[in-house]
């Protein structure tokens, strides 16, 4: 039987005039949009819909990043479309768990609030980096960063051929020349404000359980796969701490995605700004069918889809 997963985008995807359409066109996503705004004490509408000078730092990124997938899934939800599981790239992974009925959006909004203050003031500028390596196996590029001196370690597997390295800014630039010695296409500097999914943000994660301690987990209405272990999750007693680790560890993004083609999903929704999961999706298995919601008449296309089953 035909399985669907609802897909979250993580930072780097912002982009002023997301959720715009849908904020003018659906009362579903006012209402996320003007609680965002009430819950952060941010105008969640100027971050979100105006070219601006805080979108792209971090602790403004993260809960417009949340607001805006939010606000389109629950006009999905209003469409009748709902998942099987759900799963996130990183910040993405708090769309999924309110996806999953796990968080409310009360709650996610305020701890992603909390967490990208946290993630922006762990590492003073300058200090970290993180780099795109491109046409190189995992293992070899996790073992050239286990010899190469200070710390630096994979972040992010996104797809085949595409993995991030995070930690010590000098770390990373030797070992980006270590990697491109031992044959990886590409080594990119990449323009963030942080070494994030490194050991460099563990203080961080600390910090976030405690931000998480009085946080409701709430019942699971479907499962979600963690960027942590890049497996299912149904048991709300393990949310908090896979949580807490998923800020300083790597993000298994492909290995979630193949989890989820074994257990039978074979339609990915991503839904946010922009298509970045969905291209990563289909490096991963042309075989499956994966679509994007930014905009209302991206629902159509989902719903013409879905008809076809």
């Amino acid at each position: 039987m035909s399985k669907v997963a609802f897909v979250f985008p993580g930072q780097g995807a912002q982009y002023p005039g997301m959720g715009k359409e849908f904020y003018e066109t659906e009362e579903a996503s006012r209402r996320i949009f003007d609680k965002a705004s009430e819950i952060t004490g941010i105008d969640m509408k100027e971050l979100c819909f105006t070219e601006n000078d805080r979108l792209n730092i971090t602790e403004y990124t993260q809960a417009a990043m949340l607001t805006t997938s939010v606000a389109i899934l629950e006009v999905l939800k209003e469409r009748g479309i709902t998942p099987d599981v759900s799963a996130g790239l990183s910040l993405g992974e708090y769309g999924a768990l309110v996806a999953s009925g796990v968080l409310s959006f009360e709650e996610a909004c305020s701890v992603v609030r909390q967490r990208g203050i946290l993630m922006q003031e762990e590492v003073p500028a300058g200090v970290g980096a993180m780099a795109a390596i491109l046409g190189m196996d995992p293992e070899k590029i996790a073992e050239i960063c286990a010899q190469t001196e200070g710390i630096v370690q994979i972040a992010n597997d996104n797809c085949p051929g595409q993995i991030v390295i995070s930690g010590e800014k000098e770390a990373v630039e030797k070992a980006n020349a270590a990697l491109l010695a031992a044959g990886a296409k590409r080594a990119i500097m990449l323009n963030v404000s942080g070494p994030f999914h490194s050991a460099m943000l563990e203080g961080a994660g600390a910090k976030l359980r405690k931000v998480l301690e009085p946080v409701e987990i709430l019942d699971f209405k479907i499962p979600y796969v963690s960027n942590v272990t890049a497996e299912y999750v149904t048991d709300g007693s393990k949310v908090k701490e896979l949580l807490e680790k998923q800020v300083y560890s790597s993000v298994k993004w492909r290995q979630s995605v193949e989890k989820m083609i074994e257990d039978g999903v074979d339609t990915f929704i991503e839904i946010g700004p922009g298509k970045t999961l969905t291209g990563f999706v289909k490096k991963i298995n042309r075989g499956v069918r994966s679509f994007n919601v930014e905009k209302p008449e991206d629902m159509e296309k989902v719903i013409e889809g879905l008809k076809g089953e």
